[in-house]
């Protein structure tokens, strides 16, 4: 039987490649790595203790904290605390960015930007949930402690990017530049095992991910995409098959393995759309540019968008790399018209 390739071993070998490297990032994603153990933990033994529900706060977005948003939240920064890598963390829990600069993170050179528990609502009826990361350098100097204008930088300049989905299994997926690898946790083992090397989203594919039920608050072009994606077309593989389940890791993923288009278009209630950009669109559109898709907002290619604040939001749209141009085409279309 072929040996499993562990998560901690591809980094490793990953980090031999670069004669530079002195080790600090791959302890970075070695602790993201536990922090992913142990919310998963919780995950899986949801309906067996106190850990499901409302927490009775709200967070920063308004919205109201379930338990394990609490907890992922804090299960992360501990973690990233404690590797003694990260100087500053923004999370969608926590209003304002959460600085270390003491201690083992006196010299830490980078900055995590992270949505602890994406989809968390669902967690109450057993769907798929996921954490997603985005990791980048930091601006201002090692040994002070990090600033808002660390954080408040282009998707372009992210170190890496990736997420965890919580689901029938457990996979940690991410990128540093060089393509996209996944990653299954094993029980048995306790480890996460490389089990999706270099994965290629198709060029094009059936699936369209939106939350219909806002259709009649959607910009005309994207009511007229809806359309298109619903008519029966043979040339084009038409009609496609809407799958949508809110939990932004989960339709994500699924489109990425199978080829398929996330869209979460400006409506009336949200005219800036409603996903963050910088813990949210960012790493997931890095992650789509790198496994061959695209991403993008009404204002822009997500990666060259400028963050004016942590909470920002951009209208988003990610996916096969075909099936978003033919959104970007409907947009473009109805705009000027």
């Amino acid at each position: 039987m072929e040996k499993s390739i562990t998560l901690n071993e591809f980094i490793i070998h990953q980090q031999a490649e670069f004669p530079e490297a002195t080790g600090n990032f791959s302890c970075l994603l070695h602790h993201i790595g536990i922090a992913a153990k142990k919310v998963n933990r919780e995950v899986n033994k949801a309906g067996l203790v106190d850990i499901l529900g409302r927490s009775g706060c709200e967070n920063v977005q308004g919205e109201e904290q379930q338990k394990l948003d609490v907890y992922a939240n804090e299960a992360f920064m501990e973690e990233l605390q404690a590797s003694g890598e990260c100087c500053g963390i923004a999370s969608e829990e926590n209003e304002d960015v959460t600085t270390f600069h003491e201690g083992l993170c006196r010299n830490a050179k980078y900055i995590v930007c992270m949505d602890p528990l994406d989809g968390s609502s669902n967690i109450d009826v057993n769907v798929s949930v996921g954490t997603i990361f985005s990791i980048y350098r930091r601006k201002s100097p090692i040994g002070e402690a990090a600033v808002l204008d660390d954080f408040l930088q282009k998707g372009s300049e992210m170190v890496a990017a990736g997420y965890i989905i919580y689901g029938s299994s457990t996979m940690l997926v991410y990128t540093v530049g060089r393509g996209v690898n996944g990653f299954t946790l094993d029980p048995s083992l306790g480890e996460f095992c490389l089990s999706h090397p270099n994965i290629k989203t198709p060029a094009s594919g059936k699936i369209y991910s939106i939350n219909e039920g806002n259709y009649e608050k959607f910009p005309v072009g994207i009511k007229k995409y809806i359309k298109y994606c619903q008519e029966k077309d043979a040339k084009t593989n038409r009609p496609y098959t809407s799958r949508y389940i809110g939990s932004l890791v989960a339709d994500f993923h699924r489109n990425m393995l199978k080829g398929g288009v996330f869209m979460y278009p400006s409506t009336d209630n949200h005219p800036n759309g409603k996903l963050r950009l910088l813990y949210e669109c960012n790493p997931i559109a890095f992650i789509a540019e790198q496994a061959g898709g695209l991403a993008f907002s009404e204002e822009g290619r997500i990666l060259d968008l400028q963050p004016e604040a942590i909470h920002q939001r951009v209208t988003f749209y990610a996916g096969a790399h075909d099936m978003v141009m033919k959104v970007k085409e409907f947009l473009n279309f109805f705009n000027n018209i």
